[in-house]
């Protein structure tokens, strides 16, 4: 497996972690929006850009700085709106990356970029809060294909 799938496989599995109660998805037949979400929430992890890398030549390295978006959905649940369901989601996502920022050694760092504020939508008898962010994989690898 290339060393693009094994960061995108973690990151999944890293966000099964930061919210596990929530139906995790993405990087399969399912990756649009599905109508439905699940009670307890829901994370599409999308496969991202890894852009163009800066290349050293001697030895050939390939620097990567990969953007893998994540959307998250939630409904509000007793005494917490939605916007509060999905802010306990992304403090998951926070913990899990300060927790292991280079993914057992397979990248160099991660860090993730500010997330949206959220929208709502109204679907049955409840609001679903929906918000999104990327999580930045930063690695390398000897080929440009790998």
């Amino acid at each position: 497996m290339s060393k693009r799938l094994d960061v995108l496989t973690a990151v999944k599995e890293l966000a099964k972690r930061a919210a596990p109660h929530s139906v995790v998805r993405g990087m399969t037949a399912e990756e649009a929006k599905p109508t439905t979400v699940d009670p307890l929430g829901m994370v599409i992890v999308r496969s991202g850009d890894p852009g163009d890398p800066e290349i050293d030549l001697s030895p050939p390295t390939y620097w990567w700085e990969h953007r893998i978006p994540i959307e998250l959905a939630g409904y509000g649940a007793g005494t917490k709106s939605s916007q509060q369901v999905l802010d306990d989601m992304l403090m998951g996502f926070d913990r899990e990356i300060r927790a292991d920022p280079t993914l057992g050694g397979l990248c160099n760092y991660l860090d993730a970029d500010a997330p949206s504020d959220g929208e709502v939508e109204v679907r049955g008898a409840g609001a679903v809060g929906w918000a999104d962010f990327a999580i930045i994989a930063f690695y390398s690898t000897s080929s440009a294909l790998g």
